[in-house]
């Protein structure tokens, strides 16, 4: 359904150090800086765009967006959580783990970038 996720930042090396090591921690690769100045990330058929807004304007975070990744499994999880910390993401809402749902079991870790925009690993559990 999505072709891409484009989210905003106002520091392009911090975002690329960020986000590095975020899908470094899901099997990915460093993001790549295009001509304009905007990081570039493919992985599983997905891809991520980091950019200064074209506005001109300083970036801020969606009120109520939530950009997700897919993780394999909770250990994977843990390992983009701590990731992000250590490059500069401020752990959110409740700690990394499962949480049991109607529609069954679920994986979910809530982090926000640097620049403030709300970001959850997610593995649906087996039944």
């Amino acid at each position: 359904m999505f072709s891409h996720i484009v989210v905003g930042s106002n520091d392009i090396a911090r975002s690329k150090k960020f986000y590095d090591a975020l899908l470094a921690a899901l099997g990915g690769k460093p993001g790549i800086e295009d001509a304009k100045g905007r990081l570039i990330y493919t992985h599983n058929g997905g891809r991520l765009l980091v950019t200064k807004p074209i506005n001109g304007e300083p970036a801020s975070p969606a009120n109520g967006g939530t950009l997700g990744f897919a993780v394999e499994n909770s250990a994977q999880g843990d390992a983009w959580h701590k990731a992000g910390i250590a490059h500069g993401g401020t752990a959110i809402e409740d700690p990394p783990g499962i949480r049991h749902a109607s529609f069954g079991d679920i994986y979910l870790a809530y982090l926000r970038d640097p620049d403030g925009n709300k970001l959850c690993a997610m593995h649906m559990m087996p039944r």
